[in-house]
């Protein structure tokens, strides 16, 4: 086994491997693949060779800097959708114990201990105070 280690270690030397953008093509080909079980699609089937052989073409690249390029764009633009899911999750999470306001003045998302009625709140980003209402 540790010889087979070296020898793949060995090849992939200089090469790009994989990244962020490479898991969520992964994650696309899967989708793919069970939407093809259902709808049975030539189109569909193409597109899942396509994003493979993508994923296989960025994985053994030897052109390093353009493939991170490409991670970086790709990251740019997943970031702020990925951290809008996060505070969601944690906003459901969190329903039963805190509420979530937005700042008027800065816009900064606040979390709140979960009390009704009429609140005053000074924001600790920019120290402006404003009332609250939590209604449930």
């Amino acid at each position: 086994m540790g010889n087979f280690k070296s020898k793949l270690a060995r090849f992939m030397y200089g090469r790009y491997g994989t990244d962020e953008l490479s898991n969520w093509l992964f994650v696309v080909y899967f989708i793919l693949l069970i939407a093809n079980l259902f709808i049975r699609s030539n189109i569909i089937s193409l597109l899942i060779y396509a994003v493979i052989f993508i994923v296989i073409f960025r994985t053994f690249s030897r052109n390093i800097y353009k493939r991170q390029r490409e991670n970086e764009k790709f990251m740019k633009l997943w970031k702020p959708v990925k951290s809008k899911g996060t505070l969601t999750i944690q906003r459901i999470k969190d329903i039963k114990t805190k509420r979530y306001r937005r700042c008027p003045h800065c816009k900064s998302v606040l979390r709140l201990p979960r009390k009704t009625g009429k609140h005053k709140v000074d924001c600790p980003r920019c120290h402006n105070e404003f009332e609250v209402r939590v209604l449930l």
